[in-house]
């Protein structure tokens, strides 16, 4: 790939497009992740029950179950805005009705219901990245494969905007306006990203025409009520595993599956405790902020555009081993300042050096993911595979403050972060030949 077709890419509306609905996408993880720790840190809740109230991301990890509706069902009235941004639309008004509500409770005298209105939240957010994903692959199912990077770049710089600049808001003014004024602005800030989602093009897609060949296979079952729904859950839910399977072979298909599910749970275990872990240092909201929020933003911005193109140029495989390996002795830097005590140069260097790594890794990640991903169902089968992904970061990640408590030490929470990669990066070196076979595909096709 050439610099000009690099510079055309990225001028493409379509970039502009998914840059959009990534931050849609993104936008939920401050209002039930990095928002939500810092205010059950100060309303007083200890690290496990903190850790444990974020198992609610778990409906990340199983969010395939539901995706094949989103590739067949359109919502009654919503669904005149298309397939894709009707489902975005949809999850976005359930989202902004939770969000005003957990605005009038205070989770320390209601626990309970604030978790289930997170849990809301969070099943709404899980069903909108099914749909944001399918919305980005579908607009590049039959562009030039040069442009995949730069799509899958886009998506990361749109989740971590969404996630970054809001992020920054709610914890630069949590103490001058509380939480729950914090809330109210997030809110806002949903009513925003409808605004958005109603201003973006809904994907031409031959997925229709795909999908009624599929059914065809199926005839029989015959032209009965019973055989056309018969017919119909197949080709819904059991096609679009099938047919990864045979594109892949199921000793492949399996290994695949097993590396997504490793790859980021060392990254996942220490998210999930990175703002306790700051706020306990000794870091206030507003250093917070600053460093986590907007440095790191501008941070992964910069470094997301780097890594698409370097990517491009190793490959993924090199890409995924050199960003995951990275990413894992990056970790220790935290070890540092859990050692030397609140040093604002140490902070900044360590969240610059965590965006680069955690940049790099995830355009390799997500072109890898898309890669595998076939037109007929890309809302299914992309859902599969970051369902497992999320599966370890959510379910496994749910004991890392059970683990500070335990061992009561920070540094050895950020050791098991960095070993926790090894694995993945293990099994990457296994699979690295289907992988660049994959790759070939894609330039050839």
């Amino acid at each position: 790939m050439t610099l000009n077709d690099t510079v055309k890419t990225y001028l493409d509306k379509r970039i502009l497009w998914v840059f959009l609905m990534g931050c849609a996408s993104g936008f939920p993880w401050v209002l039930i992740g990095s928002a939500m720790s810092g205010w059950l840190k100060d309303a007083g809740l200890t690290r496990t029950a903190i850790g444990l109230f974020g198992s609610i991301f778990a409906v990340y990890a199983i969010n395939f179950f539901w995706a094949p509706l989103l590739d067949r069902v359109k919502i009654p009235m919503i669904g005149v805005f298309g397939q894709r941004r009707g489902w975005i639309l949809f999850t976005q008004l359930i989202m902004l009705v939770l969000t005003v509500s957990i605005a009038t409770v205070d989770p320390a005298k209601s626990l309970m219901f604030t978790s289930l209105l997170a849990l809301g939240i969070a099943l709404a957010s899980a069903t909108q990245d099914i749909a944001v994903d399918a919305y980005r692959i579908d607009h590049f199912a039959n562009s030039p494969k040069h442009q995949l990077p730069a799509a899958s770049a886009m998506a990361v710089i749109g989740w971590w905007t969404g996630y970054s600049l809001p992020g920054y808001v709610a914890f630069r003014y949590a103490d001058t306006l509380t939480w729950s004024g914090v809330y109210w602005i997030l809110a806002g800030f949903i009513v925003f990203l409808i605004g958005l989602t109603l201003t973006v093009q809904e994907p031409e897609s031959d997925r229709t025409k795909l999908q009624s060949a599929l059914e065809s296979k199926y005839d029989k079952f015959g032209t009965s009520s019973f055989g056309q729904i018969l017919r119909w859950l197949t080709v819904t839910i059991w096609e679009p595993l099938a047919e990864f399977m045979r594109r892949n072979g199921i000793k492949t298909a399996l290994a695949i599956l097993l590396f997504v599910f490793l790859f980021k749970i060392g990254e996942a275990f220490l998210g999930r405790m990175s703002i306790v872990f700051y706020k306990e240092v000794g870091f206030t909201n507003e250093q917070i902020a600053d460093y986590t929020k907007m440095l790191g933003w501008f941070a992964t911005v910069a470094f997301t555009l780097l890594g698409s193109i370097i990517n491009v140029r190793l490959g993924v495989v090199k890409g995924l081993l050199i960003g995951g390996a990275s990413m894992a002795l990056s970790n220790l830097m935290f070890a540092w300042i859990a050692v030397s005590g609140p040093q604002e140069w140490l902070f900044a260097a360590a969240i610059i050096v965590d965006n680069f790594t955690t940049a790099f890794s995830s355009v390799a990640f997500v072109s890898f993911l898309t890669a595998l991903t076939g037109r007929a169902f890309s809302a299914t089968q992309y859902a599969l595979l970051a369902s497992i992904g999320n599966l370890g970061r959510t379910t496994l990640a749910g004991g890392s403050g059970w683990f500070v408590d335990v061992t009561g030490s920070w540094v050895l929470f950020f050791i098991l972060t960095t070993v926790l990669v090894i694995p993945g990066l293990i099994l990457l070196i296994i699979i690295r030949d289907r992988i660049r076979t994959l790759e070939s595909e894609q330039t050839n096709g």
